[in-house]
C-alpha cells in the first residue's frame, strides 16, 4: 500500500505545477499580445485626431477667408480726381504730357497690380502707360503723348478711354464683390494743332525765327470766306442808289408838308 500511496501523490504533484505554469505562461502570453496592439492603436487613434483637427482648422480658415467678403457689396470702382470727373469733356494736345489721378472706391480686397492704358475705338488701338505697377491707394500716372512714346499706332484727333483694371485678371472678368472691376468710364479728346497762318501776307519775325514755313507762299495769308475788306463795284452802286432815294423820298416830303403849311 505504502508504495503506491507514495507514487500517486509525487504524480500529481509534478502534473498540478506544469498545467498551472502553462496556464499562468498562455495568461501571461495572451496579455502581452493584447497589451501591445493597444498601445499602437491608441497612438494611431491619437495621431489621427490630430490630423483631423488640424485638417478642420485650416477647412475652416480657408473657408473664413473666402467669405470675408459680403456678397452684397458692390464691386470695387475708381473715382478720377485729376482731372475731375464733375468736369467738362478734357482735350489734351498730342506731343504733351497728360496726369490723371485717381482714388479707390468700395474696395475691400486690395490688388498687387494694376495696369493703366488708354484706348481709341477709331483706330481700334491701345496705349499702355503702366502696366504691371504697384497698388497705391492713390493712383496716379503721367503719360507721355509724344508720337515716339505714346507707341506705333499715331495718336488722332479723337475720343480716349482710359481704362483701369487688376493686372492680375482679365479685362472681361466680371466684377466681385469688393474686388476691383475694371473701370473704363473716364472719356478724353486729344487733338493735333492746325499750322500757323499769318492774317497778313507774312508772318511775324518772333514766329519766322521759331518756325519755317514752306507751304504757305510769301504774299499768301488768311483769308476770310464770308467776309471781304471792300466792296465790290455792283455792291458800292447799289448803296449809292438806296442813298439817293433816301435823299429824294426826304426832299419830297419836306416840299409837300410846306406847300400845306403842315410845318409851321
Amino acid at each position: 500500500m505504502f508504495p503506491a500511496s507514495d507514487s500517486s501523490p509525487a504524480k500529481t504533484g509534478k502534473a498540478q505545477p506544469t498545467a498551472t505554469g502553462d496556464a499562468a505562461s498562455k495568461t501571461a502570453a495572451a496579455s502581452g499580445t493584447a497589451a501591445t496592439p493597444s498601445k499602437g492603436a491608441a497612438r494611431t487613434k491619437s495621431g489621427a485626431t490630430k490630423a483631423a483637427k488640424t485638417g478642420t482648422q485650416k477647412t475652416k480658415a480657408a473657408a473664413t477667408k473666402t467669405s470675408s467678403v459680403d456678397a452684397r457689396l458692390p464691386p470695387g470702382g475708381v473715382n478720377m480726381v485729376t482731372p475731375s470727373a464733375l468736369a467738362q469733356t478734357s482735350y489734351y494736345k498730342v506731343g504733351d504730357y497728360v496726369t490723371f489721378g485717381w482714388n479707390y472706391t468700395s474696395l475691400s480686397v486690395k490688388p498687387n497690380k494694376i495696369d493703366v492704358y488708354v484706348s481709341c475705338a477709331a483706330n481700334s488701338a491701345t496705349y499702355t502707360i503702366s502696366n504691371n505697377a504697384t497698388f497705391e491707394p492713390t493712383g496716379k500716372v503721367i503719360w507721355d503723348t509724344k508720337p515716339e512714346a505714346s507707341g506705333t499706332a499715331p495718336l488722332l484727333t479723337e475720343t480716349y478711354t482710359l481704362v483701369i483694371h487688376d493686372a492680375s485678371k482679365d479685362i472681361t472678368a466680371v466684377p466681385v464683390a469688393g474686388h476691383l472691376g475694371t473701370y473704363d468710364q473716364f472719356f478724353f479728346g486729344m487733338y493735333t494743332p492746325q499750322p500757323y497762318t499769318p492774317l497778313s501776307g507774312k508772318a511775324s519775325p518772333c514766329y519766322m525765327r521759331d518756325h519755317v514755313r514752306t507751304d504757305i507762299p510769301a504774299t499768301e495769308g488768311w483769308r476770310c470766306a464770308t467776309c471781304s475788306g471792300a466792296l465790290s463795284s455792283t455792291d458800292l452802286q447799289a448803296l449809292k442808289f438806296m442813298l439817293g432815294m433816301c435823299i429824294i423820298t426826304v426832299l419830297s416830303f419836306t416840299w409837300f408838308a410846306g406847300g400845306f403849311g403842315a410845318l409851321f
